[in-house]
């Protein structure tokens, strides 16, 4: 009798050092992907600060070159073609990087999106064994 309930109690350890253990890899791998989450999107912003102030730059450039360029449009016709095209550059640039900027926002996946979709797939597979 002893002997019986010996290995009932060596079963029941064993499964929940087995449970604990399969709880404690859960935890890992979803606090590892919650890391990966947390690293994409600071990158994710610094790539868009970064886009903001080339925009800002180069429209702030523009604005000057193309007040200048006002300004001389009265003197040599050499340094109106020069600055026109300085100007144009400028503000084309940074109304591309503007819109690429406002694109990356608008397109960038959810925060913790690969999280979300284990900790899902976790819930429904312990649903589905009880």
């Amino acid at each position: 009798m002893s002997d019986q309930a010996t290995g009932e109690s060596k079963g029941l350890l064993a499964s929940l050092t087995a449970l604990a253990a399969t709880l404690v890899a859960m935890a890992h791998t979803r606090l590892d992907l919650l890391s990966t989450d947390l690293e994409e999107e600071r990158e994710h912003f610094i790539s868009q600060l970064a886009l903001a102030l080339v925009a800002l730059f180069c429209l702030g450039v523009g604005v000057v070159l193309g007040t200048i360029l006002l300004v001389v449009a009265f003197w040599d016709t050499q340094r109106l073609l020069v600055l026109g095209v300085l100007t144009g550059l400028f503000l084309a640039v940074g109304v591309a990087a503007w819109r690429y900027s406002l694109h990356k926002a608008r397109t960038k996946p959810r925060l913790f999106a690969a999280s979300l979709t284990e900790l899902l797939k976790d819930r429904e597979q312990l649903v589905s064994r009880s």
